[in-house]
């Protein structure tokens, strides 16, 4: 059975407090001083919606609490799904943090990569490039905020870090030279088209065969081909939740996002923070308070069974500031939430028992 797992969770009228009371809580669970490679990984879902993104006073938080127990070096990187990352570190205030803290920035769509292996929509191997930089962190943060999602219901700890570190190319000039102005990418041209089509249509099999077909002629993004209808990309993530989980779990509900998630839904004026080093704990406890289970979210309902952190709220010990039932709040689903239940699978379910059942 799992060990307990403890969450800090704070609500307040400060942003940067929440965070820092969050992590001070949960301190004596790492093991700071050991950490020599440390990766502070933030929301860029979109580059231009804030409401999607990490705010960077969360992320000051975290380097503030970082600042007295560590030595290691510090690399924020985030790698953007569909338009130029940079955009994202200069629309969102991130730059000045170069000189402030003495960190890197870092896009993850242009880093070196290594591989690994999930399947597609047919169960047949598909091999996926991560990027080396998150797989050789000895200390994984993933910070961002709770939203609702189209694919997965929620996205949280886990699928924040899981697919950014999935490699998209459309590669040009790094760092500040990529900074002179907003660029439209093959990929944001996808999805602006992808969002014409009637929901009911977008998890057929005969589209998401087209996708993939576009995909690879267009464009190679790793992280659109992890789409390959709702019960596999539960399973691949799940796989991926094997291969490079998260360290440190943070979770930014200052403001969160209900509805059309993960770029396009509606603020939820929340107040709230949660720290765990058990991610999986974090995203349980997240997901609770937006009034969803972790048993309906496919990749999560996996991770549990395998144990790969605590996913039963009885073992789980939340301590804070604030009672769980006084922010608990049902968050409005994505309107295509019906199809995305349907993530059970008798050929994904033989497949996960199997993957359980040998550790």
């Amino acid at each position: 059975m799992t060990a307990m797992s403890t969450v800090a969770l704070y609500q307040g009228t400060d942003r940067y407090q929440n965070v820092t009371n969050a992590l001070t809580a949960i301190a004596g669970d790492v093991d700071w001083a050991s950490k020599r490679r440390i990766l502070i990984k933030p929301n860029f879902t979109s580059t231009v919606i804030p409401l999607a993104a990490t705010h960077v006073e969360a992320v000051r938080a975290v380097l503030d609490f970082l600042k007295p127990r560590t030595t290691g070096r510090i690399v924020i990187a985030e790698g953007a799904g569909l338009r130029d990352t940079w955009e994202g570190f200069r629309n969102y205030g991130y730059l000045p943090l170069r000189e402030q803290y003495g960190v890197e920035l870092r896009d993850l769509n242009r880093d070196a990569w290594v591989t690994t292996t999930v399947y597609d929509q047919h169960l047949r191997p598909l091999t996926l490039r991560v990027a080396r930089t998150v797989v050789e962190s000895d200390l994984r943060i993933s910070i961002g905020p709770p939203k609702t999602h189209d694919t997965v219901i929620v996205t949280l700890a886990l699928k924040n870090l899981v697919m950014a570190a999935l490699i998209r190319d459309e590669r040009g000039p790094d760092g500040p030279a990529a900074l002179a102005g907003p660029t439209r990418s093959r990929g944001s041209t996808l999805q602006a088209i992808a969002r014409l089509a009637p929901r009911r249509v977008k998890g057929w099999p005969l589209i998401m065969w087209l996708k993939g077909r576009l995909i690879r002629r267009l464009i190679r993004s790793d992280k659109m081909l992890m789409h390959q209808g709702y019960p596999v990309i539960n399973l691949n993530l799940f796989l991926l939740a094997r291969f490079i989980p998260p360290h440190l779990a943070v979770l930014d509900g200052y403001q969160a996002m209900e509805g059309d998630g993960p770029n396009h839904g509606t603020a939820v004026d929340w107040r709230v923070a949660l720290a765990s080093a058990d991610w999986l704990a974090a995203d349980t406890v997240a997901a609770h308070l937006m009034g969803v289970e972790v048993q309906e979210v496919g990749y999560l309902d996996h991770c549990r069974r395998a144990g790969l952190g605590q996913g039963d709220l009885d073992r789980i010990s939340i301590t804070g500031n604030v009672p769980v039932a006084a922010c608990r709040r049902v968050f409005q689903p994505s309107p295509t939430v019906e199809q995305q239940r349907r993530w059970r699978d008798p050929r994904v379910e033989a497949l996960v028992t199997e993957l359980v059942g040998g550790g």
